[in-house]
């Protein structure tokens, strides 16, 4: 009996006299849970691999049954059956994480799908299946996700493109879709805030994947369509360009910018990651060009004076 009773002592002087910062660590050893979406390959791989490999649990949404076991074998993740425009395979998800008992801190939005080919020659369905997958696919999965990550006070990333800044000629659909999904993002931002949540994008430049891959032979198909007609020169060279994808490097930078969304006490809204200085410069001149564009030939316009002054209060306050 003095045995015990001297450990049940020596435990309770341990818990009155432990700092309680060192007790609230202690109890939030265990991992975040973490939901990345489109993770088989290319960025989503790349993001859940990095994200388990620094202490949280990732759940992999996949779509295939190899794929889905490949990313189980994987430390600190579980893959999970879902494609972004099943509603069924989100509530199976959802019912998921209950039964762990993990909650959910944040998610991903990294399923994608890309296409190539002039606008006005691409049908309806491509354009559905585009943005079935690229738009609705993320508000599909945070609306499901919404109440674990209510409750955990926790964070959203999806990942869009400098294409959402940027609208080039045979890219169109998926630069909408992108287009989209800043609104998305910035959106979400404002209404989760102040419920906790946050909402953060990442706008890759051109890193090596499998949409690059998968949109080349979209885009032999279409080139082989535009022969003869106005757009045939432009399909030609939007091959040769789609050519390229395997020379380009991982996509390591994206996948630490989805860290620094995940663990940042304050994260940014945008992040955007690109492996070339010309990258970020026509990106840059674009939102630049926009900016100019709205400026000019209304009663409203500002002075080259007063856009400086913009400038420098914007520039003080994100900050």
């Amino acid at each position: 009996m003095r045995l015990l009773r001297s450990l049940y002592l020596v435990l309770l002087g341990a818990v009155l006299f432990t700092p309680a910062g060192q007790r609230l660590s202690a109890q939030s050893a265990a991992p975040r849970a973490v939901l990345v979406t489109g993770a088989s390959s290319g960025i989503g791989r790349t993001i859940a691999e990095r994200l388990a490999r620094e202490g949280f649990y990732v759940y992999a949404g996949a779509r295939s049954a190899e794929d889905i076991a490949a990313l189980s074998a994987i430390p600190n993740m579980k893959g999970v059956r879902l494609d972004v425009t099943s509603t069924a395979d989100i509530s199976a998800f959802v019912q998921l994480v209950q039964r762990d008992g993990r909650g959910l801190y944040g998610v991903v939005n990294n399923a994608g799908v890309a296409t190539g080919g002039p606008l006005i020659a691409t049908d309806d369905d491509e354009l559905r299946r585009v943005l079935d997958v690229n738009v609705m696919g993320p508000l599909r999965v945070t609306r499901g996700v919404a109440p674990l990550l209510i409750a955990s006070k926790g964070r959203v990333v999806t990942i869009s493109s400098i294409s959402g800044v940027l609208s080039g000629p045979m890219l169109g659909v998926y630069s909408m879709s992108k287009h989209a999904v800043e609104s998305f993002g910035d959106a979400l931002g404002a209404e989760m805030a102040p419920l906790g949540v946050t909402s953060s994008l990442i706008e890759p430049g051109n890193y090596r994947s499998d949409i690059g891959r998968n949109t080349m032979s979209a885009a032999q198909a279409a080139a082989e369509r535009a022969r003869g007609t106005p757009f045939e020169t432009a399909m030609q060279n939007f091959v040769r360009a789609m050519g390229n994808y395997d020379n380009y490097p991982p996509p390591d930078s994206v996948a630490a910018a989805a860290l620094h969304a995940f663990t940042a006490p304050q994260p940014r809204a945008r992040y955007m990651v690109v492996p070339a200085a010309n990258q970020a410069a026509v990106t840059i001149r674009k939102a630049m060009e926009e900016l100019v564009q709205l400026n000019a030939g209304h009663q409203f316009s500002y002075d080259r004076e007063a856009l400086i002054r913009l400038l420098d209060e914007t520039l003080a306050r994100v900050k």
